[in-house]
């Protein structure tokens, strides 16, 4: 959002300002945003965590498709799955096999409990039909940190933060979670490629404002966003961070976030995961 601010000062002819609010998964400012003015003054910036947090949380101080208005998801980044050299496995076929055999000993870590790389890895789970011990950190630092040095064996991770590690060789590729292979790792296959059609796992930044914006302006602010994307110098800026470009509709990203919630919902029940 700092990177995107000042042009989309320059579209909207207005001062954007960005405040931090930190905790709770986010709820705190999501919680701030749908107790605000519904003026089109004072915008939330969400991430994943919006749509797994009414899977986690009986009470919510707000209800995140109610009281909050979906205005454009930004950016998306696809997950790779990586796994510390010392495993003897190169393709996801193989770490299939051995996770299998290992029936359960082998271990995955994940930022916390709730976060993105925790439900993918169990949406991944269900789909293959592998049992592995999940190894929760307070953070993705700590998480990647452990992996290098052998003490968890496989992850999620965030593409760009991988990506040196694994040019490196401290950490090896088995397969990316989005649509498509992503530019920075041109030559590693997808989940859904290596025959697991239609599996998807983003991380995602999108703009919301409180409910009861009025529609031209959501949809106002949804343009300028866009043509913010759409800047050559904010392209090349992004892309390099290895995110995708998104700019989509208030209507396709409140679509999009519908079955967000619901697949998190059904990874959770399924996995029976709770925060104590």
């Amino acid at each position: 959002m700092r990177l995107l601010a000042p042009r989309l000062a320059q579209h909207l002819g207005q001062s954007v300002i960005v405040e931090n609010k930190p905790g709770a998964s986010g709820m705190i400012a999501g919680g701030y945003v749908a107790r605000s003015a519904p003026d089109g003054y004072t915008l939330l910036m969400d991430i994943t965590t919006f749509a797994v947090n009414p899977a986690l949380h009986k009470k919510m101080q707000y209800r995140p498709l109610k009281d909050l208005t979906p205005i454009t998801e930004i950016v998306r980044s696809a997950n790779v799955l990586v796994v510390n050299p010392k495993v003897p496995v190169k393709t996801l076929g193989e770490f299939i096999k051995y996770a299998k055999q290992q029936d359960g000993r082998l271990s995955y870590a994940s930022s916390g409990i709730g976060s993105s790389q925790h439900l993918a890895m169990e949406m991944f789970k269900h789909e293959v039909h592998i049992q592995l011990t999940h190894v929760p950190y307070k953070g993705g630092g700590p998480a990647m940190s452990d992996l290098l040095a052998g003490h968890v064996q496989s992850y999620f991770a965030f593409i760009p933060t991988a990506a040196d590690h694994i040019k490196q060789g401290r950490l090896r590729p088995l397969a990316t979670t989005g649509e498509q292979r992503s530019a920075l790792l041109p030559d590693v296959p997808t989940i859904a490629e290596s025959g697991f059609p239609g599996f998807q796992s983003y991380d995602w930044n999108g703009l919301f404002a409180p409910a009861g914006t009025p529609p031209a302006v959501v949809e106002r602010i949804s343009h300028a966003v866009k043509a913010v994307l759409e800047e050559p110098q904010i392209q090349a800026r992004l892309k390099d961070l290895g995110l995708e470009l998104v700019g989509s509709t208030p209507a396709d990203f409140r679509s999009f976030l519908v079955e967000q919630i619901k697949q998190s919902k059904d990874t959770v029940k399924k996995s029976n995961i709770t925060l104590e």
